[in-house]
């Protein structure tokens, strides 16, 4: 990993995996557990965003209105980079991932700047 931030710009690669809320590896969230290997890889950036609502392979509806509360809604992690080092960082979802969905995108990044980190 270095320590420096990234470039990218042009063609990328986008990898999306959907999961549950509640879906565990070793006691901690899957989508926490993605985004820390993500960062370790030293992958350009790793997001995650919460579904309000949704149903995937087994056809139950995941929703977050007051009168039926689930403990398992959608989660989605986003990350961009290079297609070479996106699909390096594929084979670690194998042992995070065995409810979900995986997508690869072929993507262009127009604009990817940072944050100067506070000395």
């Amino acid at each position: 990993m270095t320590n420096s931030t990234p470039r990218l710009t042009g063609r990328a690669l986008r990898l999306t995996v959907f999961v549950g809320e509640s879906d565990q590896y070793q006691h901690k969230p899957v989508y926490t557990e993605i985004v820390h290997r993500a960062h370790r890889a030293g992958l350009a950036g790793a997001s995650v965003f919460k579904g309000i609502e949704g149903f995937g392979a087994s056809s139950l509806v995941h929703t977050q209105r007051l009168l039926s509360l689930s403990e398992d809604l959608p989660v989605a992690v986003v990350i961009v980079d290079t297609e070479e080092r996106v699909r390096a960082f594929l084979p670690e979802l194998d042992e995070l991932v065995d409810k979900g969905l995986v997508l690869l995108d072929d993507c262009e990044v127009v604009t990817y700047t940072g944050r100067e980190r506070d000395a």
